[in-house]
């Protein structure tokens, strides 16, 4: 069992080191957000399992406190409503539960973020492509190659990975770079 955790822990460090190549997008998507904060947009989040509790690891960061002692920041995640959820699932199919929220909730100036490890799944794809209909920035938390999601997103963070947790691992790092970047500028702290 120590072999085999040991592996674990040097392909996760293998796999953060390689997400340096990508600092430069990770630093723009803050930016976006940021801007999109000043001028009053909202960022809207989702995922499916895993992917949800990252989605609402980064909103819970931008509502709540981070480092600092500063206003919270508009950031909802969409998965985080049972009876939204299910009553979308139940009248229409699981592969409107967030595209019909984003439809209803989104608008020019927001930005919505999806996080996926596969992108595959079709709740993710139609969430993203409602997201461009209604004129918000997307961004996709994804690994790999980033699926068919990638074709909706502005932005693609995709962890440098194919392998679950090391993917779920590299989206909760990204997503503390670019929530310490926005509690730094919402307290009014130089990085």
């Amino acid at each position: 069992m120590s072999d085999w955790m040991t592996e674990q822990v040097r392909d996760h460090g293998r796999a953060a080191a390689d997400l340096e190549r990508q600092l430069d997008q990770v630093r723009e998507v803050a930016i976006v957000i940021e801007r999109a904060f000043a001028e009053g947009g909202k960022l809207w989040t989702f995922g499916n399992g895993g992917s949800a509790a990252d989605a609402q690891h980064f909103t819970g960061e931008l509502i709540g406190h981070y480092r600092h002692d500063r206003p919270p920041l508009p950031a909802v995640t969409l998965s985080t409503d049972p009876t939204a959820m299910t009553c979308i699932a139940n009248d229409y199919s699981y592969a409107d539960v967030f595209s019909r929220q984003v439809t209803a909730l989104a608008q020019p100036g927001d930005v919505v973020a999806a996080f996926t490890t596969s992108g595959r799944s079709s709740n993710i794809v139609d969430g993203l492509a409602a997201a461009k209909a209604a004129g918000a920035t997307t961004v996709l938390f994804g690994g790999g190659e980033g699926g068919p999601a990638k074709e909706f997103a502005d932005f693609s963070l995709l962890s440098p990975s194919t392998v679950t947790p090391r993917i779920q691992e590299l989206h909760t790092l990204m997503l503390h770079l670019i929530s310490e970047h926005l509690d730094n500028v919402a307290a009014g702290v130089a990085a």
